[in-house]
């Protein structure tokens, strides 16, 4: 004769708690998160003119593309000259140690760079870089 007790313990003891499991990879998740670097970039690619002299540039967190076209692109946006200077204002106020730097096409119109170089001494960022490729 078979007990009815005795078979639902059985069960009990047969099954795995995961919630320890479940714990760690909750834990292990939000570590990769913090320590994720996000790299920000101005949305485009351009094709940059080459420089001998070209360095990295450290703590470029603000991104400015110019394409063929001479549309310039923001975060992935498509802005309009006038409204540069706020957006730079913007993102420098997130990270004021930070520089700009402009990734000018190399058939795009030296007025649209200078306009943008404008915009960004008007935010009060003096720290000025253009993009190039080393040769």
């Amino acid at each position: 004769m078979r007990r009815f007790g005795s078979s639902a313990s059985v069960e009990e003891e047969s099954s795995i708690d995961l919630t320890p499991m479940l714990d760690v990879v909750f834990i292990m998740l939000i570590f990769f998160i913090v320590t994720a670097t996000f790299v920000k970039e101005a949305g485009i690619d351009v094709n940059r003119p080459d420089a001998a002299t070209a360095v990295m540039q450290e703590k470029a967190n603000i991104l400015i593309a110019i394409d063929a076209n001479n549309s310039i692109w923001i975060d992935r946006r498509q802005v309009d000259v006038r409204s540069v200077r706020a957006n730079i204002e913007r993102l420098h106020a997130e990270n004021p140690q930070g520089s700009v730097v402009i990734q000018a096409d190399e058939a795009s119109n030296t007025k649209t760079l200078i306009s943008i170089m404008d915009a960004a001494r008007a935010a009060g960022v003096f720290n000025v870089a253009i993009a190039a490729d080393d040769q």
